[in-house]
Order: C-alpha cells, then structure tokens, then sequence
C-alpha cells in the first residue's frame, strides 16, 4: 500500500477497527477513511454505495459487525445475522463495484464446526455443524467469506478473508452481560475484590479451552497480510496456544489481586468445548504475535484502573 492510499477502515471505532486505524497511524498512512454509525449504517445499502462513489476507496479493512458473549448471540439471534449479512454484503459489493484494490473481511475462530478436530485448521470450514448458541453470527461470518471467494472467482477481486481467535484488548466491551469471557471476568474480579466479596461465581464447568490474541497483534497481522498476501483462501490469525477457561480465571484473578473463591456454575452453558486455531499457514508467510497472553492482560488491567472504566 501506497503511504497515501485512500484506506477505508469500516467499525473504526470497535476494538479491531480502531487498533487497525492506530497501525496504519503509526506506519504513516496518512488518507484514513472512516465513519461513525450515525454517518453511514452498514447495513444500508444504497448509504454504502454513495459512501464509495464519493470516496473510492482504493483498500479496505472490513472490520464492521455487530458482536458480543454467548448471551447477546444467543438472545439476539435474528438481529445477530440479518445485521452481520447485511453489514458483510453491502460493503463487499460496493468494492467490488468501486473497483476497490483490495480488501480484507475480518471474521471470527466461531465459524469453524463445533467438534471440528484440534487445532482448527483452514480447511475444516463447513465440515459440520455449528456450536447452535452462536450460529447465526457464524453463519453471517461465512456469508462473507464466501462472498470473498465468490468475487475473487468470478471477477478477479483481491478480495480476502481473515479469521482472528478470541481478541482483547484496548477499546473492548465490558458490558456485564453482553462482553466476552476475558473482559467480562475482568470486571467482575475488579468489582469484586472492590467490593471485598467473598466469591466469584463464573459460568459453566470451567474445562473449555481457549487461545487469546492481543488486538494490537491482529492490527499488526492484518496490515502485514494487506501488503503481503493475496491468495484467495482465509487464513486464520491467532497464536496457536490456550489455555483451559479455569486457568483463565486464575489467571485474571491474580492479576487483578482478588484473593476470594472461584465457584463454578455448571447449570451455565459452556460453548464449544476447544477452539485452538493453526497459525501454520501464517506463520509460514512470515508472522507471528508478540505479546504474551499475561503480558497483555495485566496492559489491560492497567488501562481500566488509570480510566476508570468501570
């Protein structure tokens, strides 16, 4: 990319989006394109077409969705896919008719089948079913996806996919019923040990598996992939270790210095039981991440106490 590319960063102000708008910044791109929702809703297509005929973006970073933990997804399940398809078709379609350069569709480690074989590897996509508490956003995910594949074959798009495994990071949620599961055992140590409680109650049995990627790590793996890579296959995006969500609490509760008990909700629904991505593919071109997971936790929890962020 060209220092002076018009680059259109879609959900800049997301957690993805806006770590992808600090890389390109401290990189020197300098003709960063973005819009709140109250200026441009993604979901709107003839808003999107407008936007491009009068930007022409030559790159974009499709990092727009609507998201959140298993509660949201499974509450929410229609706003969940009719949302994200629209949000995937709108944007896709409009660089493929503005004759965008190239694009990236950031999608997520959930479309993979729920009992696919560990480590999850590119090409398990679609060789099962979906974990059911998270199927509409997975199936809005491959949506995009395969409009991706679909434009590169029919009308030799540069477009590509991205999946990223489970993020945290700077601008993340901590809404106490709609956040993941890092962020959300965050908040509720802090205000625990501020509240002096005597436990915490976490849900599920705790035995599920899970790898964590710093979103400054995937900003800096997606402009990485944006100038190196142009195949038309996804590749996944992530660190290629986890660690059981027990072991998580552990260490979230250290780090946060709550010294009370951890009790386990198994009545709660634990989700799909391991979600380990290969990296190989990736690795291979030449990346890896770089912040360790309670390296980049304790960043974290540094930035809730110095902002008070709840």
């Amino acid at each position: 990319m060209n220092k002076n590319a018009r680059i259109y960063v879609a959900g800049h102000l997301g957690m993805v989006g806006s770590a992808i708008v600090r890389k390109l910044k401290h990189e020197g791109y300098t003709r960063i394109l973005v819009r709140t929702f109250s200026e441009l809703d993604l979901r709107n297509q003839a808003e999107v077409k407008a936007f491009f005929d009068a930007e022409k973006p030559e790159y974009v970073f499709h990092a727009a969705a609507k998201v959140g933990g298993i509660v949201a997804n499974n509450t929410y399940r229609a706003d969940f896919i009719y949302d994200n398809i629209m949000i995937a078709t709108n944007v896709i379609h409009a660089a493929h008719q503005s004759d965008v350069t190239k694009l990236m569709f950031l999608g997520s480690s959930c479309i993979y089948p729920k009992m696919a074989p560990q480590p999850l590897k590119e090409d398990y996509l679609l060789t099962g079913l979906l974990e059911p508490t998270n199927e509409p956003y997975a199936i809005a995910k491959i949506t995009g996806i395969k409009l991706c594949e679909a434009y590169h074959d029919q009308y030799n798009r540069n477009f590509m996919s991205v999946m990223p495994t489970n993020l945290y990071g700077p601008n993340d949620n901590y809404h106490p019923e709609n956040s993941h599961v890092l962020p959300a055992l965050l908040r509720r140590f802090h205000e625990a040990k501020m509240q002096d409680q005597p436990e915490v109650v976490c849900w599920g049995s705790g035995a599920p598996m899970r790898e964590f990627l710093h979103v400054d790590d995937l900003a800096d793996a997606c402009v990485f992939l944006m100038k190196e890579y142009n195949g038309k296959g996804f590749l996944n995006i992530g660190t290629g270790k986890d660690l059981t969500i027990k072991d998580l609490a552990g260490m979230v509760a250290k780090i946060v210095g709550y010294k009370g008990e951890i009790r386990w909700d198994t009545d709660r629904p634990d989700g799909t039981p391991k979600k380990q991505l290969d990296v190989g593919r990736l690795n291979r071109l030449g990346w890896q991440h770089q912040i360790e997971l309670e390296e980049g936790i304790r960043s974290v929890y540094k930035e809730i106490v110095d902002l008070e962020i709840f």
